[in-house]
């Protein structure tokens, strides 16, 4: 007779609140966080890494398919640029755009000393990085990465993340990636513990740091990455409050039916044939130079899994802006979330900051044509910024893409409590709560949710 059916808590028990003692231990047990900006800058130094532009003509093992136009690697690996057909009820575009359909990892190795979670964490160099090296997480490869398909080396650390126990896991989640230049890209998004007593060697390239170390990093333009920061926003927390302009439930029902009004047909076609568009020597661009340009970079001396390699990657044409809005409502802090609409998107819209958006492309428009909240959030006075600082996007496919990262302080007069269509209200602990989630939460707000208990809080301030 076979024993009876254990049964388990649902939640695990203490996670949050161990990771809340995290983020409130200001210094770890192995690095001081002010090292930790030359400790990157002196493995960018001596890596050598060697960047530049070059023809399409130049890239090895990269090429134009005869028929399509679509940009690929002769191993039918790592990922393609195609076209991208957008249309709506009122409106359609095409574009050039990535489709990478496997799935990477981005896995943070967590461990405890005296009593506190800390993180593994990698200076790692990317090739569309500004500074080069950033705070990557322990793990950050696409399925091509790790199972060599560059003929590299191995990646560190991996096999902690390719078959965990399972009260090993503290977060476990599908996200989205960049949804208006990656096509329905998803990586996996973990943290994972190793007993207290288990030797874990430290190579050169990683360090320590507890999360309020990290908190504190994030103040910092260029430091913590975007793979970084996406993982650690998807990281369990207990709500802060348990009060909210709407209840779950009605929030739910409210993005439910922001997804279902629109109607959003993509659909993927050659790069060769796509609209409004131009392809000469270096770059595919927009006729009109707006949004962004696909091109071409070499890199040398990358110290890593391949020390050298070419290949095409989409660098936007100016900084971005991303921006929610705060407020406080009856003692509980809110957010302005949008509703948004990228073709990439597996799903119609994902949740996104109050602002997103790049302010050049909509100089020429009239005002009533710009994007809602823009000029609130860029005109806000000083003392209304809780949080601004420059953070890069994913390196390993975009050049020099970069955002500066806002939120501010906002009134009934710039921001009212009934918003307009597409957005809403929600508490930060409603954001964290979606954000456990696939497909409900954007990359961009995922960078805002990791530091926003700490900027309208207080906690973590440098």
């Amino acid at each position: 007779m076979s024993a009876p059916a254990q049964l388990v808590p649902r939640a695990r028990a203490a996670v949050a609140e161990r990771l809340a003692l995290s983020a409130a231990t200001a210094e770890g047990a192995h690095t001081a966080t002010s090292e930790v900006p030359g400790w990157l800058e002196a493995h960018r130094r001596s890596s050598g890494t060697v960047v530049r532009r070059i023809p399409f003509a130049e890239l090895a093992s990269w090429s134009f398919a005869p028929d399509t136009g679509d940009l690929r690697h002769s191993s039918g690996r790592f990922f393609t640029v195609e076209g991208l057909h957008v249309s709506r009820p009122r409106t359609q575009w095409q574009q050039p755009i990535i489709v990478q359909p496997e799935i990477g990892i981005l896995g943070i190795l967590a461990k405890e000393f005296d009593g506190v979670l800390h993180f593994l964490m990698q200076a790692k160099m990317e090739p569309g990085n500004p500074n080069l090296v950033q705070l990557s997480p322990t793990v950050q490869a696409t399925r091509s990465n790790y199972t060599q398909a560059h003929g590299g080396t191995g990646v560190k650390y991996l096999e902690h993340f390719l078959a965990p126990r399972r009260e090993q896991v503290l977060t476990d989640v599908l996200q989205s990636e960049h949804g208006a230049w990656f096509f329905r890209k998803r990586n996996r998004n973990m943290i994972v513990e190793v007993d207290a007593d288990v030797p874990v060697p430290v190579h050169d390239t990683f360090c320590w740091l507890t999360l309020g170390q990290i908190l504190r990093l994030l103040r910092l333009d260029n430091i913590v990455n975007m793979d970084a920061r996406t993982v650690l926003a998807s990281a369990p927390a207990a709500p802060a409050e348990t009060r909210a302009l709407s209840s779950d439930a009605d929030l739910l029902a409210w993005f439910t039916g922001e997804r279902a009004r629109h109607d959003v047909r993509a659909r993927l076609m050659p790069l060769r044939e796509i609209a409004g568009w131009q392809r000469d020597e270096y770059a595919v661009s927009r006729v009109d130079g707006r949004f962004f340009r696909v091109v071409a970079v070499s890199v040398e001396g990358a110290g890593r899994e391949v020390a050298g390699w070419t290949q095409p990657i989409i660098e936007p044409v100016e900084r971005g802006v991303v921006g929610f809005a705060y407020r406080v409502f009856d003692g509980v802090p809110h957010v302005l979330a949008h509703a948004r609409v990228e073709g990439g998107f597996l799903d119609t819209v994902e949740l996104a900051p109050t602002v997103q958006c790049v302010p050049s492309n909509y100089a020429p428009l009239p005002a009533d044509e710009r994007p809602p909240f823009l000029d609130t959030v860029l005109d806000a006075p000083p003392e209304r910024v809780r949080y601004s600082t420059v953070h890069s996007e994913e390196g390993g496919r975009f050049l020099d893409a970069e955002s500066r990262y806002l939120i501010v302080e906002t009134d009934e007069a710039t921001t009212p409590a009934e918003p307009p269509p597409g957005y809403h209200w929600v508490t930060p602990g409603q954001l964290k709560w979606l954000a456990a989630h696939s497909r409900y939460v954007n990359v961009q707000a995922r960078t805002l949710l990791a530091v926003l208990d700490a900027a309208i809080g207080g906690d973590g301030a440098p």
